[in-house]
């Protein structure tokens, strides 16, 4: 389990403290985010394993709020949204992750080029 912080406040979960990271035994790439305070679990995947055509242009300053330059250096996560029929994956608002310091921040992505909920097929 590695400890995360957010660059700018994770939407919805403005007064959360505490993040971590911890991975999911047997699936690789698959992660449940956990806050202490108040106590909050939700589930998010890499998105070059779940989700490998997802390139979204990351705006400038999310990559300079986590500290990567280029791109390719950090991590970009994807919410996870689990339902008895499908299981859905938020590609509008991806989670970039600087894997070297922890940092990271959740980005609303503009144009609508990427669904909210996005069948994960793999």
């Amino acid at each position: 389990m590695s400890s995360v912080t957010f660059a700018a406040p994770l939407p919805g979960l403005e007064a959360a403290e505490g993040f971590s990271l911890r991975g999911i035994p047997g699936a690789t790439g698959l992660f449940a985010l956990e806050a202490e305070e108040p106590q909050v679990r939700m589930f998010v995947a890499d998105a070059s394993v779940y989700v490998p055509d997802y390139s979204p242009v990351i705006p400038r300053f999310a990559l300079e709020a986590v500290g990567v330059s280029p791109a390719s250096e950090g991590t970009v996560l994807v919410v996870v949204n689990p339902a008895s029929d499908k299981t859905t994956v938020n590609l509008m608002a991806p989670i970039v992750l600087n894997p070297a310091t922890g940092v990271c921040m959740q980005v609303i992505l503009d144009g609508g080029k990427y669904p909210l909920r996005a069948e994960l097929t793999s």
